[in-house]
C-alpha cells in the first residue's frame, strides 16, 4: 500500500498551462510509476454512508487507488488502520485484503481506479 495525503502536496501549475499564469493548478497524488503495468479496469465514485462499511475483500491481480472526496474514512488493510481525509488518496496493491469504514457524520464519497494486469481483477471475498 501507499499513502498520499492531500494536504501535504502543494498546488501546482498543470504541466499544459503557462507556469508564469496558469488557469489551472494541480496536486500530483500518483504518477505511472506508481502502477503496475496493465490496462484501466474501472472508475467509480463511490458513496459510503455515515457509520457503514464494505465488506472484507481483495483483489487477484488489480491495484486500487481511493480518493476521497467528502467525509473521512478508516480503512484496514491486512490488519493496519490508516485514517485517510478528504484530499488523500490511497493505493491498495493486489492481495491486500481491505476494509473501509465511514468514520464522520456525512457520508464519504471517494473516486476508486482499478488497474489490472490482465487478468481481469477477479475480486475475493474474505469472512
Amino acid at each position: 500500500m501507499k499513502i498520499f495525503r492531500g494536504a501535504s502536496r502543494d498546488f501546482v501549475p498543470a504541466s499544459h498551462e503557462n507556469s508564469a499564469s496558469p488557469g489551472v493548478w494541480k496536486k500530483v497524488l500518483a504518477t505511472h510509476t506508481d502502477f503496475q503495468s496493465g490496462r484501466v479496469q474501472m472508475i467509480n465514485w463511490a458513496k459510503l454512508p455515515s457509520g457503514n462499511q464494505f465488506a472484507a475483500h481483495y483483489h487477484e491481480d488489480m491495484q486500487e487507488v481511493f480518493i476521497i472526496i467528502q467525509g473521512q474514512a478508516e480503512m484496514v488493510i491486512n490488519k493496519e488502520m490508516i485514517r485517510l481525509d478528504r484530499g488523500d488518496a490511497i493505493l491498495i496493491e493486489p492481495h491486500e485484503i481491505h476494509i473501509m469504514r465511514s468514520i464522520s457524520r456525512e457520508d464519504t464519497e471517494y473516486v476508486v481506479v482499478g488497474v489490472s494486469a490482465g487478468a481481469g481483477g477477479r475480486t475475493i471475498n474474505v469472512s
